[in-house]
């Protein structure tokens, strides 16, 4: 059996857990916050239902297109989301759970990135998972 790693990232936003929820799971609004800043989210689709598949188009700046897709395991509005993570169609499946968790002043977002193959994959996942919530922080803000 090969070992796995875990990623686990908190921040606290000044928002709902409703609205939260809303722009992670609303394709349009996925698109103007998804990536760290040096990365386009050129597409989304949603199909929120458990079992309900879901792309992100990641357009690097090369013009290459990386992308993410996976299936909905656990939905729970507005608290809840797991679901598969693959890079790419051929790659083995990670698993994201994200919390929305009420807290003075708005709702704490807890991403559980799990499965992940390699410490370099981890660290480069806890860029980009940085790089999304700053982006969603922004676009909360406006």
């Amino acid at each position: 059996m090969t070992e796995t790693l875990t990623l686990e990232l908190r921040r606290t936003i000044r928002a709902s857990a409703e609205r939260l929820f809303e722009a992670w799971t609303t394709p349009a609004m996925l698109r103007q916050w998804w990536g760290p800043p040096e990365v386009e989210c050129s597409d989304a689709a949603v199909d929120l239902v458990v079992g309900g598949h879901y792309h992100l188009d990641n357009r690097l700046p090369d013009g290459t297109v990386l992308r993410i897709e996976g299936q909905f395991e656990r939905i729970e509005p507005p608290h809840t989301l797991v679901y598969s993570w693959r890079l790419g169609a051929e790659a083995p499946a990670e698993r994201v759970t994200v919390r929305f968790e009420a807290r003075d002043g708005g709702t704490e977002v807890v991403v559980t990135h799990e499965r992940i193959g390699s410490v370099a994959a981890r660290d480069q996942h806890g860029r980009g998972w940085e790089g999304c919530l700053d982006g969603l922080v922004e676009l909360l803000a406006a």
